[in-house]
């Protein structure tokens, strides 16, 4: 006997693979929406770099603090930089980007198509002849799949300039010295993978954020509640997304 809980489960995944295929049929029809894919690349990117800059940079300089005792324990304090890059570059900065990414955007996105839903705004746009899933959720979810990446390229520069200083608390390791042994442990297989799942983080995140807003119901209540679930629903996914990149990675000899 199928539980009220798995009928729910299937239900609202179906609901999202119907909503993804209607993305796509809409993505690659003419008459895009390009004015408002920019401003959306704007509030998810630009505004969203200060705190991503931040962060990036603490995580590197506390990573690098907190590294160093043991590497000193073992006589190995030199590979302080490569083992603090490979870290960042590979999980840790694209990881923490993308969560901070659904906690601000995708929260974002759900109160605010959960509100133009609830007060009727959505349905306004249908009636006077405008497609209001092409300008609304087509536009947001290219912007945060386009953006992640940027962002978190960003991060990885930040986070790597947090490790310089951090090295250098207790230390004395000079600019080009720290660079070459960083650029001399990462890789051309770091990178990449790290680089290519973001797209799917974004992706996600901008998916589950404007499906929870655009299916929003039961007023102010239900706005409230879209917003909250965007968040846990898309940082979820970004998890089990990053679980199948490392196996992928693992298995084609990348790690």
């Amino acid at each position: 006997m199928v539980s009220p809980l798995n009928t729910k489960f299937f239900s609202e995944t179906g609901n999202i693979v119907k909503f993804v295929a209607r993305f796509f049929r809409e993505l690659f029809r003419q008459h895009q929406e390009v004015d408002e894919f920019l401003r959306q690349c704007y509030w998810v990117g630009y505004k969203s770099l200060p705190l991503v800059g931040t962060t990036a940079f603490i995580m590197g300089l506390v990573l690098t603090i907190q590294s160093r005792p043991t590497l000193v324990e073992f006589g190995a304090e030199s590979l302080l930089p490569a083992m603090v890059s490979v870290s960042l570059i590979r999980e840790i900065s694209p990881v923490i980007t993308a969560l901070i990414c659904a906690g601000k955007v995708g929260s974002g996105m759900g109160a605010e198509l959960g509100s133009m839903r609830v007060t009727e705004q959505i349905d306004a746009m249908d009636v006077s002849g405008t497609n209001p899933f092409r300008y609304l959720i087509v536009t947001r979810v290219l912007a945060t799949t386009l953006t992640l990446p940027i962002l978190s390229s960003f991060s990885n520069a930040i986070s790597l300039y947090g490790g310089y200083l951090g090295v250098n608390i207790r230390g004395e390791v000079s600019w080009h010295l720290y660079w070459t042994q960083v650029f001399n442990a990462v890789s051309f297989g770091d990178v990449l993978p790290s680089l290519i799942k973001t797209f799917f983080f974004g992706f996600a995140i901008g998916v589950i954020g404007c499906y929870k807003g655009y299916n929003s119901k039961k007023g102010t209540e239900g706005v409230g509640r879209s917003a909250n679930s965007a968040v846990v629903v898309s940082s979820l996914l970004v998890f089990i997304i990053d679980l199948v990149a490392v196996q992928i990675t693992d298995l084609l000899g990348l790690t």
